[in-house]
């Protein structure tokens, strides 16, 4: 086995897997239901919740790293601009996956507008939630 095929299999968990499969599902599931949100194709659906995938972690580890921050600010000037970046990046991760959506796929995938796509986005991280907690096995006591 080559370095390089163990270090990819490092990069993608069974999880980041079955995320993907949530994510085609709800995406799919909406794009029936939702006249806004729009797939062309099952494999563009599918491209586009690898595409999902990959923004949403950017997006929760830049999150992550400014909730840490916010909690380590000590002053009010601290507290309110780390509050302001932290609904910076919630608000404008919306508009970085609408816009890579339009610049990679064009008018064969449409996700909505910003209220669509943040919908959309809540029910993505919540059936992601959803699954892995019923895929979780209980710890021994």
């Amino acid at each position: 086995m080559t370095p390089q095929a163990v270090r990819a299999r490092d990069l993608v968990t069974p999880a980041d897997v079955v995320d993907v499969f949530v994510y085609v599902v709800v995406l799919n599931l909406a794009a029936e239901y939702l006249p806004q949100v729009i797939t062309e194709t099952f494999t563009l659906s599918l491209v586009t919740a690898v595409l999902l995938k990959l923004v949403l972690e950017v997006v929760l580890l830049v999150k992550n790293r400014v909730k840490v921050r916010f909690k380590a600010a000590t002053t009010i000037v601290g507290k309110v601009g780390a509050g302001l970046l932290l609904w910076a990046v919630l608000v404008g991760s919306k508009f970085v996956v609408l816009e890579l959506i339009a610049l990679l796929f064009g008018d064969s995938v449409r996700l909505g507008g910003f209220f669509a796509v943040t919908g959309l986005i809540l029910v993505l991280l919540l059936a992601r939630a959803g699954v892995r907690r019923l895929l979780h096995e209980p710890s021994e006591d």
